[in-house]
């Protein structure tokens, strides 16, 4: 390279840039016959010249993507100097620049859990490129090995909080390297409590084992790290625990076959379908609310406790046959459709997902809660309860495949499992509401504050319409189970 024009980059100085390319028009020419060479854009993104390095990308695009003879980028300089205007500068002209990989297959989002998030700099990077954490090294370790092989728990805490909101956050958090280790293993090696606490918040597999076939409470086991060995016990009975890592592993396959073939549709036929499938479920609904026939319109009272009369205010004039005829195929339908729609809202961004997950959790709830205020008699009525216990099981199937978001499941479980089921059998309001606060806590243990949300709004809003504040039970258990949990955390951490 001309010392002149390395003076310039290194000084930022684009009038000498230019005055070298009057006396040579071809002086920028020689960096494209090389593979791997130190360009003028690599000397000014080291150096922090940000007009320069504008300059440059501008009139040579192509050396962005360039390689020095140490394999970096000129963005995997800028990150290792910490220069943060510049790593943005270069994402915002071209953000795939992030998952350019370097030497040892390191991309910059590497460099940044390796440096530390400087100003900031790791937030904005996923924002723009959320699709670099999956990025691997030729080791195959991805950002979270990284950020925990360097004791970055600030980093890892950003990372994950970013793979919450994505759908691959199960094959991140999972993925092994070379050895078969994941973050898990690595944390648990490293005596890294805080970040193992992180890392089973994030769905980590803690049974996953290695090459050696070591489990990350194998690995803390025989480096006597007791900090991991108490975080990786929990407040698991080792036999529960298996069981459910068993049951957890059929599911997701169970669910990854059904929803195999979605994800290949076009976006073109995703938008098509749910068009379609917006109108399936609106006649379906709409169906639910209008039997053929109509309700009965006069005035009446029931016949004895637990059983309905025939001309029931409000009740549908069909037989309990002509009614399950009807009914039956209307709620497969209905069913069916909801989870096709939920199914395809997948590609959507996660608040946005999340939000009409929940609308159209409540829109099930509606659906199911009309039914029996149609049906005829107590048998028609007990009989259609399976298909909320269909809705409810399906819906955690999908929980396992990241399509639906625990919130939606927390709702439709809370109503419909528990709460409407225990109510058409006679059972207690006390119970209802402590089997509504377990579930509830099963579901949103690890959110907190949004599991607080959802319970008081539930316990207002009946404690209001019906003045029964049993329902403040509910809160109750809600905060005694967190209180629970809390104190065996803290006993085990004692006793070890």
């Amino acid at each position: 390279m001309d010392e002149r024009l390395r003076t310039a980059a290194r000084t930022g100085n684009v009038s000498d840039l230019y005055g070298l390319i009057e006396i040579d028009g071809n002086v920028l020419k020689q960096f494209d016959e090389e593979e791997f060479v130190e360009t003028p854009l690599h000397i000014a993104a080291e150096e922090g010249c940000i007009r320069f390095a504008m300059e440059m990308m501008s009139l040579k695009p192509s050396f962005a993507s360039k390689l020095n003879k140490q394999g970096l980028t000129p963005l995997h300089l800028a990150v290792t100097k910490g220069h943060t205007s510049m790593v943005l500068r270069f994402l915002e002209i071209n953000k795939d620049l992030a998952r350019v990989k370097g030497k040892n297959g390191r991309t910059p989002l590497h460099i940044i859990t390796e440096v530390g998030n400087h100003n900031g700099l790791l937030e904005r990077f996923l924002e723009i490129c959320p699709q670099s954490i999956r990025d691997v090294t030729i080791e195959n370790r991805n950002a979270l090995h990284t950020a925990v092989e360097n004791d970055r728990l600030d980093v890892l805490r950003v990372l994950l909080q970013t793979l919450r909101k994505t759908d691959c956050y199960r094959e991140v958090v999972n993925q092994k390297d070379e050895d078969g280790n994941t973050a898990l293993h690595l944390a648990a090696f490293h005596n890294q409590p805080e970040m193992l606490k992180l890392l089973l918040n994030c769905n980590a597999d803690k049974h996953a084992t290695n090459q050696a076939g070591l489990m990350a409470l194998d690995i803390a086991d025989q480096n006597h790290n007791e900090d991991s060995i108490t975080v990786l016990r929990g407040c698991f009975i080792p036999g529960v625990s298996k069981f459910k890592h068993k049951l957890e592993k059929q599911v997701t396959k169970a669910s990854s076959l059904i929803s195999h073939e979605i994800d290949n549709i076009s976006g073109e036929d995703r938008n098509a379908l749910l068009v379609i499938l917006g109108l399936l479920l609106t006649a379906t609904f709409q169906a639910s609310l209008s039997p053929p026939g109509g309700v009965w319109q006069g005035d009446s009272t029931s016949k004895s406790e637990g059983s309905y009369d025939e001309m029931a205010l409000g009740r549908s004039i069909l037989d309990e046959f002509s009614f399950l005829f009807f009914y039956i195929p209307t709620c497969l339908v209905f069913i069916v459709t909801f989870f096709l729609t939920l199914a395809l809202l997948k590609p959507y961004p996660h608040c946005f997902r999340t939000a009409l997950q929940v609308l159209l959790a409540f829109f099930a709830i509606c659906f199911d809660l009309s039914i029996p205020y149609i049906a005829p008699t107590v048998f028609t009525t007990r009989f259609m309860i399976t298909f909320s216990v269909l809705v409810f099981i399906l819906t955690v199937l999908m929980v396992s495949t990241s399509r639906v978001s625990k919130l939606s499941v927390a709702i439709l479980g809370c109503w419909l499992s528990a709460s409407l089921m225990l109510h058409y059998y006679g059972t207690s309001s006390v119970l209802q509401n402590i089997i509504q606060g377990v579930w509830l806590f099963l579901f949103l243990y690890d959110e907190f504050w949004t599991g607080i949300i959802v319970v008081v709004a539930y316990c207002l809003s009946f404690s209001m319409l019906t003045w029964d504040f049993t329902y403040c039970i509910l809160f109750g258990c809600w905060l005694s189970l967190f209180l629970f949990r809390f104190c065996l955390n803290r006993f085990l951490i004692h006793r070890v």
